[in-house]
């Protein structure tokens, strides 16, 4: 009779449930994860407009014939000269909104607004490259 009773139990089904628990976690850490790169991106849209702002301001007072801290003048010579003024204006540890632009005959005209890495990469010269083991 014991050897019935063995052949009739069965473990409980906790195979079943210990899955549904690991996808319920998974599915926890991805909208956890989404949730960090969506603020991430709207942190990073919020610091580009204001960032934009700034250097509005700052184009605001070149047309007004001020020469605000920050911005550099350079001589301008294509068809009819004039004066080129550049400056860059902070959007993140790593990113600038860098602006150029160009006073000929009274109107000024917009040549760069453009978001852009603070520094340059300086990638290295030579390459190791796997050489089959020789």
């Amino acid at each position: 009779m014991d050897a019935k009773k063995q052949s009739r139990f069965s473990p409980p089904a906790v195979g079943g449930t210990s899955l549904l628990v690991v996808f319920a976690l998974l599915s926890l850490a991805t909208v956890q994860a989404d949730r960090r790169l969506a603020d991430s991106a709207v942190q990073g849209v919020a610091d580009y407009y204001a960032a934009d702002c700034k250097a509005q301001e700052t184009l605001a007072r070149l047309r007004n014939g001020e020469f605000p801290a920050g911005v550099t003048r350079h001589s301008y010579e294509p068809q009819a000269g004039g004066v080129r003024c550049s400056y860059a204006v902070p959007i993140s540890e790593g990113q600038e909104l860098r602006v150029e632009v160009v006073l000929r005959d009274g109107d000024w005209t917009v040549l760069r607004w453009q978001a852009a890495p603070v520094s340059e990469w300086g990638g290295s010269e030579s390459v190791d490259l796997w050489n089959g083991g020789e």
